[in-house]
């Protein structure tokens, strides 16, 4: 983790060292505003924790632990009495204790955040710099969690881990479903301003691969994850999603709805049925055997090809979601914020330059200054929350175990329900402005 450390964070730790050290190693980086600079800094963090989390359930691990001689039940003869037991540093109770040192160092951080307005209030520089005490902090939290005894602390922490990861999945999908309505709206306008054949194209380019790759996605879940003469539970599954999106496609083109939103159209809808569709196979990936097609052996590794693939596209769900948190928060908390403009003039220096370099030198600037780019509270809430629902996903929620992905219940049932909360949410933004005229939605 020091080794990563030192290359992703190379640029704001130099930049807190001084002068001479911020003009070697920030020179090379583009130059880049503090909010953004920092949001990537605090992402690499929750990065490192999921990395070091997932090689805690690494399949042999548990084997390869009895060969330290320290552990107590190591099958080498060593002698002294210095012994622990290497079986809590191994499985889903070691994911316990490292998102719970990391969460809490979240829940801090959003404490001694709230009410900052600007990048001139004194803690300001706690937010945007001493990086290697706030990466030594969770390193240190970490080890000192595998401390706690053992006693309750799994069912407890499983409690606030499951209502924190249900938070995160609805702000997840709010800003899924955001990120599909900005994408539309701004393709529509450029091709209304421009009438261009271009975007024109793109619009309809882009919805129609999202819907063929929602078909594809259908038809090979029916092909993996049913049989002719049974998994009747995971036919239904995928027909009432199926039904669901369908339904959801025809809302968003009804005259009603079009009369308070003109530029609502398929290709929000593509976008979420194709995350539907996501969440579909993800659920059925943990259904029992015999309708799962990715199971062929019960002792087969948990790191296949296919737990990969949804590992890869769950990590880029997570960190979107947590950095979008930083532009999107007014929108969630329905508060109004606004935005400092990246490549605002009159932008400061970072801090620990000393004022010997230009303010044109300087590769991360302050844009800040006059009013936050975002909530910095809330945004640390959301990576306290998004740490809770990446150690409930590792673990399969209510019934935790030390396996990675592979036939669970739970975690079946959770993203089910988190498919059908995302549809419900999608069309609930396509009727509220007409089922509430008065209200003011944009």
């Amino acid at each position: 983790m020091g080794a990563v450390l030192g290359i992703c964070s190379a640029a704001q730790l130099a930049c807190c060292c001084g002068s001479a050290a911020c003009s070697l190693c920030c020179s090379a980086c583009p130059s880049c505003a503090n909010s953004t600079s920092t949001r990537l800094m605090y992402t690499v963090m929750l990065l490192l924790v999921m990395v070091v989390a997932c090689i805690t359930l690494a399949p042999g691990l548990h084997e390869q632990m009895k060969k330290v001689p320290f552990c107590e039940n190591s099958t080498s003869m060593v002698p002294g009495t210095f012994k622990v037991d290497c079986d809590n540093a191994v499985g889903y109770l070691a994911v316990y204790r490292i998102c719970f040192a990391t969460c809490l160092f979240f829940i801090l951080m959003a404490l001694l955040m709230i009410g900052v307005r600007s990048s001139k209030d004194p803690r300001a520089g706690i937010q945007n710099g001493f990086w290697g005490i706030k990466y030594l902090i969770v390193i240190g939290g970490i080890i000192g969690a595998f401390f706690i005894p053992e006693g309750s602390f799994a069912s407890t922490w499983m409690v606030f881990g499951m209502i924190g990861g249900f938070c995160f999945i609805v702000i997840q999908l709010i800003l899924i479903i955001d990120f599909a309505h900005s994408w539309a709206e701004k393709w529509v306008s450029n091709y209304e301003e421009t009438q261009s054949r271009g975007w024109y194209s793109a619009l309809l380019l882009a919805m129609l691969s999202c819907y063929a790759l929602t078909l594809t996605g259908i038809v090979l879940l029916y092909v993996f994850y049913t049989k002719p003469d049974g998994c009747d539970l995971s036919k239904f599954i995928i027909s009432f999603n199926l039904i669901l999106v369908v339904v959801a496609s025809a809302i968003s083109i009804l005259p009603s709805v079009q009369e308070y939103q003109p530029r609502s159209g398929l290709l929000q809808s593509a976008v979420v049925s194709l995350y539907v569709m996501y969440l579909t196979w993800s659920a059925l990936s943990n259904s029992a055997a015999p309708c799962n097609a990715s199971i062929t052996d019960e002792n087969e590794s948990s790191f296949d090809k296919q737990s990969i693939i949804g590992l890869v596209i769950w990590v880029c769900s997570v960190l979107y979601s947590c950095v979008r948190t930083a532009s999107s928060s007014s929108k969630i908390t329905m508060s109004e914020h606004i935005l400092a403009k990246d490549g605002a003039t009159g932008y400061d220096q970072i801090e620990g330059d000393g004022g010997e370099a230009g303010a044109k030198e300087t590769k991360v600037y302050d844009n800040e200054d006059d009013a936050v780019a975002y909530s910095w509270s809330f945004f640390h809430v959301v990576f306290a929350l998004a740490t809770l629902y990446i150690m409930m996903t590792l673990t399969n929620w209510y019934n935790p175990s030390s396996q990675l992905s592979k036939s669970n219940v739970a975690s079946m049932w959770i993203k089910i329900t988190s498919s059908w909360l995302c549809i419900g949410l999608y069309i609930w933004t396509l009727v509220a402005p007409a089922v509430l005229p008065d209200r003011d939605f944009s």
